[in-house]
């Protein structure tokens, strides 16, 4: 005959292995149902991680979620694209043309820019630290709540200009330039 206290103890371990067991199916079905979203959410976006794409033309095209981590996109017409909530981590987009381009929302941190031509872009709520933008242009382009480095601020304001047809809000402005 069990005693009372093996009893106990019996239901404790039974106890504790029920809540185990519980929270590894839980942790199953939040990994079943995270994959399956991430899944249809692959349909709609494009990797291009560490690709080369020099010189190529993405202008006027919608290519919004689009991943391009690492990508070399040195002189890549990018014109008129729609590139919201893109990421562009350490991408090369030098002497890239963004003229026009919708960057809001997009991921920058760490990409080079040099010499890229950023006239009139919209890049409203974007990422953008340790961003290479030396020789960029940059005329009525709106940097509306972007995160910036303060010396990548400072640079950008010394060649601000202009107003972006789009929003119509002044370049100087959205980098709240003295």
């Amino acid at each position: 005959m069990l005693q009372l206290s093996t009893v106990r103890r019996i239901a404790k371990q039974a106890k504790g292995n029920f809540r185990r067991l519980a929270v590894v199916v839980m942790l199953l079905v939040s990994l079943t149902i995270g994959t399956f979203s991430v899944g249809m959410d692959a349909a709609y976006a494009t990797n291009f991680d560490r690709k080369n794409l020099r010189q190529q033309d993405f202008s006027g095209q919608d290519l919004t979620d689009n991943d391009y981590t690492r990508a070399d996109m040195t002189e890549t017409n990018l014109s008129n694209a729609n590139l919201e909530l893109v990421r562009l981590f350490t991408t090369r987009l030098s002497r890239a043309n963004l003229e026009g381009a919708n960057l809001r929302g997009a991921t920058l941190d760490g990409a080079v820019l040099r010499g890229a031509n950023l006239n009139n872009a919209v890049l409203e709520g974007a990422y953008a630290i340790s961003i290479d933008f030396e020789g960029a242009t940059i005329e009525g382009a709106d940097f509306t709540d972007v995160l910036l480095d303060p010396r990548d601020n400072k640079l950008l304001c010394e060649i601000a200009s202009g107003t972006n047809p789009t929003t119509g809000r002044d370049t100087r402005e959205t980098l709240y330039c003295p």
